[in-house]
């Protein structure tokens, strides 16, 4: 299924969602260049949008539409450094893009929220983590979470590219983002509904690109 199917279904689905067409291509466009670089994905948010977080990551770090077996090259050197088991590794691991979900690490969060500053937790893993070439994706119904602007901001100084998932408004995230994806809707409930088939539909078409 190509790119603009996979886009065509949403938006037969979610018919409000075509004035973010656009931004969605624009975003994945951005993801696939920097995985073909060797880059990364970072996300965060808060509450649902934590929650968002670590579901993209587990979308893109294993097979989501695909089962993205390991390569014959691959395989080849499973085997050959461990004859015993290296078939069983080739079996049983995926294809993966890598992303990193910055809400994990609960340790490094409550120390800096306590030791340092609550609005720098994020901020603090994209200065750690974040090369130039890489992708932010911050999610904030509002655009004003202030953890998230904190990391978006970070990101701009490490080079790295942000994408904004939020709400109609936009908030800060409209000044600080590359690509703003901003769902025509106010209320939180109704934002978070429509996130979740933008970015299962982003997470399927990366995969296309990278594992058909």
């Amino acid at each position: 299924m190509t790119k603009e199917n996979e886009l065509s279904q949403l938006i037969r689905k979610y018919p409000e969602l075509a004035v973010c067409e656009a931004d969605i291509t624009a975003a994945v466009d951005r993801i696939a260049a920097s995985y073909r670089a060797g880059g990364k994905l970072l996300v965060c948010g808060n509450g649902g949008s934590a929650s968002d977080s670590d579901h993209i990551v587990g979308e893109l770090m294993k097979g989501f539409m695909s089962k993205r077996p390991l390569s014959e090259t691959e395989r080849v050197q499973f085997v050959a450094q461990f004859p015993e088991s290296g078939s069983y590794l080739a079996d049983h691991l995926q294809g993966a893009l890598p992303a990193i979900s910055l809400i994990g690490s609960t340790a490094l969060t409550s120390a800096y929220a306590n030791d340092v500053a609550a609005d720098m937790i994020y901020a603090q893993q994209v200065f750690g983590y974040g090369i130039p070439g890489d992708v932010l994706l911050g999610i904030s119904t509002s655009g004003n979470s202030a953890n998230v602007v904190r990391a978006l901001q970070t990101a701009k100084v490490k080079r790295v590219t942000t994408i904004g998932l939020t709400g109609r408004n936009g908030g800060q995230m409209n000044d600080l983002c590359d690509i703003v994806i901003r769902v025509p809707w106010d209320s939180t409930p109704d934002i978070q509904e429509r996130h979740l088939p933008i970015y299962h539909t982003m997470c399927v078409m990366l995969e296309q690109q990278f594992f058909g």
